[in-house]
Order: structure tokens, then sequence, then C-alpha cells
């Protein structure tokens, strides 16, 4: 990256994949991307080569969020170097698969962009989550997305939280991006989720087009939510869960959660406060696949990042 006149002077973007079925039972992105791997007329653009693909088609096959192991979780540099072969759970020797043909992950032979399409079974609406708070072009492109939808929302969900960031399949590519969009329960397709994926998609891909062709992207602020803390349950000595998200919180994705505020109900109906140094927003409340995780939501914190200028090199 150069940079002249403030602007930051950032390589083309050229090779674009579109990731589906990283969990095999979150419909939208499996359904659009077997849907592009038909007819891809819809996602190209003017100099920019993009790639639907399955990533977990094992998972697909049987509907289930993975097979052995989760592959959002699975691109760490000792499962991306492991030896073993087929002895290897399915879903690391398929993260090795995917980081030599869209890789190597953190080379500059990767992947300029790789779009992780999921689905949640929280109230989270459209989300973009962003890995780091210096990609510049991927706060543009959201900062872009963002006006494109408006009045519609659409959410930055920041995680680049040291004990919390994971090792996802997009960032195998330079600028990742996940998206994620509910609610929709696991193994279902709602035509309204549905749509609000490919339309973001859709101004994702014209975002590319014009930065390629040269347009000048002024710099801009973005409001993210950055991931702050996972909240468990309440659970017995033996583990077991004892609680359940409070009907105040549940389905109250991104609203302020304040100390003090019912968070919680044991099964005895008994309520327990959120007792947080200051307000929060939650989001991935009473997220189905986050069950295996001991999670119940993560908290973020609200701020407002500013993307520089950016434009081509």
């Amino acid at each position: 990256m150069s940079s002249y006149s403030n602007t930051a002077r950032l390589t083309e973007a050229r090779r674009v994949a579109i990731f589906g079925g990283t969990h095999g039972n979150e419909m939208s992105g499996v359904t659009l991307v077997n849907l592009w791997m038909k007819n891809s007329d819809e996602i190209q653009r003017k100099g920019v080569e993009a790639k639907p693909f399955i990533t977990n088609p094992k998972a697909v096959e049987k509907c289930t969020r993975y097979v052995d192991t989760d592959l959002n979780r699975a691109f760490t540099p000792e499962n991306l170097s492991a030896p073993g072969g087929d002895e290897l759970p399915y879903e690391v020797q398929r993260a090795q698969e995917i980081n030599k043909v869209f890789g190597p992950k953190g080379s500059p032979e990767a992947y300029d962009v790789i779009f992780d399409l999921h689905n949640t079974t929280s109230n989270m609406g459209c989300t973009l989550i962003l890995e780091s708070s210096k990609d510049h072009f991927n706060l543009q492109m959201m900062n872009y997305i963002k006006k494109a939808i408006a009045p519609a929302s659409c959410l930055v969900l920041l995680n680049e939280h040291p004990l919390l960031k994971y090792s996802t399949s997009r960032s195998v590519a330079k600028h990742p991006v996940g998206l994620e969009v509910g609610p929709q329960p696991q193994g279902v397709l709602r035509s309204n989720i549905f749509e609000a994926m490919r339309v973001i998609l859709k101004h994702a891909l014209d975002f590319i087009e014009l930065f390629n062709e040269g347009m000048e992207f002024p710099s801009c602020s973005v409001e993210v939510f950055r991931v702050s803390e996972r909240i468990d349950y309440p659970r017995d000595a033996n583990g077991n869960i004892i609680a359940m998200v409070h009907p105040n919180l549940q389905d109250c994705d991104w609203e302020p959660l304040n100390p003090g505020d019912p968070m919680f109900q044991t099964f005895d109906g008994k309520t327990i406060h959120y007792q947080g140094s200051g307000t929060v927003y939650p989001t991935f409340i009473n997220e189905a696949a986050y069950y295996e995780k001991q999670q119940a939501f993560v908290t973020t914190r609200r701020e407002t990042l500013v993307a520089s200028a950016i434009g081509k090199a």
C-alpha cells in the first residue's frame, strides 16, 4: 500500500471468491452459491473473476453444520501445515485444500476478496463481519453497501479480539468479508433472508468493479460494533445449563444492555441481571449453533472507525 495526497493506493481486487456452505445447514449461502455455480452471470463484473464455491460439501449433503469439526475455526497455522492426509478430520483436510486453491493464507498469491455467506438463528438482520479495523478496503466497501441499501440496515461487527477471534475460512483472502443474515432456522430457507443476502452481495461486487475501474473513495466514518466479551449460560456444578435468555433480551440483538437489565431467567423463574461496568450491545443472542461453544451471546461496544480515502495503485 502506498500513499500520496492522503489517498491509500491499493492493488485491484481481481480475484474474488464467494463461499457458501462453510456450515452445511445455513441455507441462503448454500442455495445462492449452487445457483451461481450453474449460472454465474449475476455475480460477474468487468475485470473481476468471481468464483462461487461450496466449502464443506459433505456437511451440505448431510445438512449439518459440520462433519468432524467446525470448518470456520479450522484455518489455524497448525491445521494448515498438519501432516496426516486422510487421517486428519474431514474439515482440516478441507481447510488445507481450500488454502491451496484460494491462498496460501497470508501470501501475495492469495485471493483478493472472499465473501463467506452465513445464516444465524439470532435476530441480527444483515451483518457484515470485519476482521481488521486497519482494512480500509473492506471499511470502504462496507460503507458503500450501507449507503446503497439504506434505509434498510446493515451493521458491521468487528472481531479482532485476541482471545475471541477465530481462524475463519475467509481468512485465507487478503480482504476477508463475513456476511451473516438472520433470523433463519438451521436447514430452512426464508425468502426475505435469501433476498437480503443476494442484494448485499450485488452491492459488494458493484463496489469492487467501481474500485477496479479507478473510482476514488473519499475518507469516511463507519460505525462498527467491536466484539468485547463472550457470555455463557449460567450452569450448575456439572456444567448443565440452568437458565435461559431472558424474554426482555431475546431477539434484541444490537439493542443496548445496561447494568441491572434482565439477562437470564432460571428455570424456576428467577431473573439474573447484567452486572457489567457499562452499556454493551449484545448480538448472536441465543444462537443455536453456539450452545456447543458455551456461548449465550457476545457483547459488543459501539465505536466509529475512520476509513482512509482509497484509490487503485
